[in-house]
């Protein structure tokens, strides 16, 4: 059972440790981070699409859901929000028909790095919301509430279960840099993210805008997708 007081303390990722492990550091920044949005008007949603979908089989931005491209969802969850929406994609990446600007990312390597480090060079200095194109179930309200936050860090990135959700998460113009860094150093996404010393949300504090496990489903293969129909279904 998740403890509430926890949550609500500072979340250092260990690289190192565990890949699912998070520990608690007592001596992380502690001061008070505001519960109400900023003005947002000037936050970007990057929606990342560059991947090569190995494991589902199929490019993941045109596999349907509902009878509808898989990468909607996520542009529609930004929109509802009221927030702009670009999608990331490499020059070969197959799309559906789609009113949303689309920004190419350079063709190689094929690292989720190479997408965020592409929507903060061409946001121009605004905060980035990456959110992959895989995340059918993403809330408007959480979008709305990442894109008004004002951390003191360079990221804000939520866990659940357990595990950093780098790909639904803010990034603020300061992680340009770190991350250009370690995509040249080609460090795991995860790990990069953790460099950043973010500023980690529990689930205690994501409930206020829906189920986190619901929020975080990544579609990764088919089984996912049946998954994040059922769960559409079961809403409706």
């Amino acid at each position: 059972m998740s403890d509430p007081a926890a949550d609500s303390r500072a979340l250092t990722y260990d690289p190192a440790a565990d890949s699912r492990a998070l520990t608690y550091d007592p001596t992380a920044d502690s001061r008070a981070h505001s519960d109400e949005p900023a003005a947002h008007s000037r936050a970007l949603v990057a929606v990342l699409a560059g991947g090569a979908g190995r494991r589902m089989g199929a490019a993941k931005a045109t596999v349907e859901l509902e009878g509808r491209p898989l990468v909607c969802f996520p542009i529609e969850a930004a929109r509802g929000a009221g927030l702009e929406a670009v999608l990331l994609a490499k020059p070969t990446t197959p799309l559906p028909e789609l009113d949303t600007e689309v920004w190419i990312e350079p063709a190689a390597p094929r690292h989720p790095l190479v997408g965020l480090v592409t929507a903060l060079e061409r946001a121009g200095g605004r905060a980035v919301l990456a959110l992959g194109c895989d995340l059918p179930l993403a809330s408007p309200e959480l979008l709305r509430w990442l894109a008004g936050v004002e951390p003191h860090e360079a990221a804000v990135v939520p866990v659940v279960g357990g595990r950093p959700q780098p790909l639904l998460a803010r990034y603020s113009s300061r992680a340009l840099d770190p991350l250009r860094e370690a995509l040249t150093s080609e460090m795991a996404l995860t790990a990069a993210v953790a460099s950043l010393h973010p500023r980690w949300v529990g689930e205690a504090e994501l409930r206020r805008f829906g189920d986190p496990a619901r929020m975080a489903l990544n579609v990764n293969s088919p089984a996912d997708l049946e998954r994040a129909a059922a769960l559409l279904a079961r809403r409706a």
